[in-house]
């Protein structure tokens, strides 16, 4: 059956309409955003079983390029579709935090740090740079590949937080294990980081660890 015989609330674009976009599955999201189904597959059923394939929408969105057009029903053009939206969605974001303190909405500062970082499949080292307001005044990836001793060099964070004006500074990597737990690596460049940067009275406010399902605050954790 094709999506336009459905009723009209049980249709995905009606029913957001009629009961905003939190009211539908991770499926019926997909089915509009990929517009139409192929042949013996409506929208709908095609994106149900993209997502069985997959194992989940994380999965699908964080799909390479050669992947994801490898897709039944999708293609280079599905995917410039989706990157533009998920570049849209990291400088919505970006916007909703840089006016603000941060510390005043830290869920809003992780969505940000996980549109940017969750769905990397390499670690990436970032800090937040903030002014003596907590306000972001710029978000910048630093150092990529395994974090540990070796990886990560404070003299190039206090280099960069003293190019920024910074009074403060929010760290942040991903795990692509899965996992958020702290490392001893990770406790260990916190202490670093929070050393070096405080020599030159900047203010380390959190250490953010990402993972596709979960974060992990230090700061919360008492690690900091």
């Amino acid at each position: 059956m094709r999506i336009s015989d459905w009723p009209a609330t049980e249709r995905p674009r009606e029913k957001l309409l009629e009961r905003g976009a939190g009211a539908l599955s991770d499926a019926e999201l997909l089915a509009i955003f990929l517009r139409t189904g192929v042949t013996g597959m409506s929208a709908v059923d095609l994106a149900r079983q993209l997502l069985t394939d997959y194992g989940s929408l994380d999965a699908l969105l964080a799909a390479d390029r050669k992947t994801f057009t490898a897709g039944r029903g999708l293609g280079e053009a599905k995917y410039v579709q989706l990157q533009a939206v998920l570049e849209m969605a990291r400088r919505h974001a970006g916007e909703t935090i840089r006016e603000r303190d941060v510390l005043s909405d830290p869920s809003a500062t992780r969505a940000y740090l996980s549109l940017h970082l969750a769905r990397s499949e390499h670690e990436v080292f970032a800090c937040i740079f903030l002014d003596n307001r907590n306000r972001v005044i710029a978000f910048e990836e630093m150092f990529r590949g395994t974090i540990d001793g070796a990886a990560v060099y404070p003299r190039e964070v206090v280099k960069a937080a003293l190019a920024h004006n910074a009074a403060a500074v929010i760290l942040a990597h991903n795990h692509p294990s899965g996992v958020a737990e702290p490392s001893p690596a990770d406790r260990d460049i916190t202490r670093r980081l929070v050393d070096a940067l405080g020599l030159v009275d900047i203010r380390v406010l959190d250490h953010v660890i990402l993972a596709r399902e979960a974060t992990t605050s230090l700061a919360e954790r008492g690690m900091m």
